[in-house]
């Protein structure tokens, strides 16, 4: 199994958890946009929560996107995912190079400056669900914790981790998802508190050779997989959505297309390029009228 999601809980229910390895996603995502290492780690952690947390939804239709604005040099990311944990995403400006943090790492936060972070859920009303708050950290990890404890009252813990190697290929991508359920003993919660202020990385356990899950029992001990499944980065793009994105556009804006001989149109997420003709942007223009 190459990419995975999982959940679960530990034995005795005082927590549910959710753990990914996107390492292949990653990779996927730093070819298709060309990403510098910092960007690199960011749109890997992004991609890595965003994923979990479509793993949160409901019903196989319900969609999750976590969007970022900032004023550093990336300016922005956004990461979409379905409620398999299959996901996309892409950063503003994926060629962002400034120097290490102070620690010697990848300094993602430095790159993504202040900003703030909204989360849109397609769960089926008539309008999504949408979140949003001021990033604390810009580090996406704890920003993601300060949302979850303010825009949905859940205490949680979220790892994020992203390790480029010297070639800028990713070498691991990750994350894992811990929330407290509501039975939680409080000598459960001390225990993990605990383990939290002496986790090192989970690239650092990744490149040890232990798995996700491998992972999580060091948090948890004892724990149940109530499912582990395969992902991948999944782009739903396609001409006939271009073509709706276009009638969106109105007819002043499809008449100024329709002077060039041909449109082209790129998607955001994976690059992929759609030609409209003349003729296809004229048919277009009687769709609106």
């Amino acid at each position: 199994m190459r990419d995975y999601i999982l959940r679960g809980t530990d034995k005795l229910k005082n927590f549910r958890f959710f753990g990914v390895n996107t390492t292949h996603i990653a990779n996927i995502a730093r070819e298709y946009h060309d990403t510098t290492p910092v960007v690199s780690a960011a749109l890997g952690r992004l991609l890595s929560g965003a994923s979990m947390m479509g793993a949160m939804l409901k019903n196989d239709t319900d969609r999750v996107s976590i969007s970022i604005r900032g004023d550093g040099p990336i300016k922005g990311l956004i990461a979409e995912a379905d409620a398999f944990g299959n996901v996309k995403g892409y950063a503003y400006e994926p060629h962002v190079d400034i120097p290490l943090n102070a620690y010697g790492k990848l300094d993602v936060s430095g790159a993504i400056g202040n900003a703030a972070m909204t989360v849109m859920k397609d769960i089926g009303l008539k309008e999504p669900y949408t979140g949003q708050i001021a990033m604390p950290s810009g580090e996406i990890a704890e920003d993601l914790t300060y949302y979850f404890a303010t825009s949905e009252q859940t205490n949680s813990v979220v790892i994020l981790g992203v390790l480029v190697d010297v070639d800028y290929s990713i070498k691991h991508s990750g994350g894992i998802i811990i929330q407290v359920l509501p039975d939680a003993k409080d000598e459960a919660i001390s225990r993990l508190e605990d383990k939290i202020s002496t986790f090192i990385s989970l690239t650092a356990y990744l490149e040890e050779g232990k798995t996700i899950e491998e992972i999580i029992q060091v948090l948890l001990e004892d724990i149940d997989i109530a499912e582990k499944r395969e992902i991948e980065f999944k782009c739903d793009c396609s001409k006939e959505r271009m073509e709706r994105a276009l009638i969106t556009l109105g007819k002043d804006d499809l008449e100024e297309i329709a002077s060039d001989e041909q449109t082209e149109l790129v998607c955001h997420f994976c690059n992929s390029k759609y030609m409209f003709s003349q003729t296809e942007i004229k048919d277009l223009i009687q769709k609106v009228l």
